[in-house]
């Protein structure tokens, strides 16, 4: 899969972006489409906050509209055809594409944090040797690495205090929170077409590292 985004030849690390999630009951259950800045619009602030999220809804024929951002990748790579084919529109001034769906069961989905959910999308998600990540590990044992920070609960998070989300984070029972510097790349694979991820309660976004990852 080549990487759809050579436009940042420094890397993605430290790239806002931001996300709108249309919720709609498609066939009995509901589905989420996931509409991403990325390669299309820096999300300039003023007016990601002029959106009005509930009308947005009304519009769109969701049953709810959720603003997911900004966001700041944590990889240096997304190595894709996410973009591809894919179709595009405009939230108020904003030009985003359809990056994934996220399917749910026939009940409104909880958004409680530590919950794993599937999402629809094939990508490779490549992080360099050398650079520090961020890992949530299940009680199972099965490790989660930070994809992307949040600025949605705080608006003052930022990559430096990234290493205290130890002491800050409630994990439940059975849950680890760690750091790391690669030695060699990772690379986290979706499987199948599928990527599982979960977030912590500061939204932060994890995706599971299964058997294709190393370093």
């Amino acid at each position: 899969m080549p990487s759809s985004y050579a436009r940042y030849p420094k890397g993605l690390r430290g790239v806002r972006y931001c996300e709108v999630l249309l919720l709609r009951k498609e066939g009995g259950a509901y589905v989420a489409h996931v509409w991403n800045t990325l390669g299309m619009s820096a999300c300039p602030a003023a007016e990601w906050n002029a959106i009005d999220f509930g009308a947005l809804a009304k519009e769109r024929a969701a049953v709810v509209a959720l603003k997911n951002g900004p966001r700041f990748w944590m990889l240096d790579e997304i190595i894709s055809n996410l973009r591809k084919g894919a179709p595009t529109t405009r939230f108020g001034t904003i030009a985003m594409f359809e990056a994934a769906t996220i399917r749910f069961g026939s009940k409104i989905p909880d958004q409680s944090p530590y919950l794993s959910r599937r999402i629809v999308r094939d990508t490779i998600f490549r992080f360099k040797a050398g650079r520090r990540v961020y890992q949530l590990t299940d009680p199972e044992g099965r490790p989660y690495v930070m994809q992307s920070y949040a600025q949605i609960k705080d608006p003052t998070l930022t990559e430096a205090r990234l290493g205290t989300l130890g002491t800050v984070l409630h994990l439940p029972p059975g849950w680890n929170f760690s750091t790391r510097v690669l030695s060699a790349d990772l690379d986290v694979h979706s499987t199948k077409g599928v990527a599982t991820v979960v977030q912590d309660e500061l939204q932060n976004t994890y995706q599971r590292i299964d058997a294709q990852g190393a370093g």
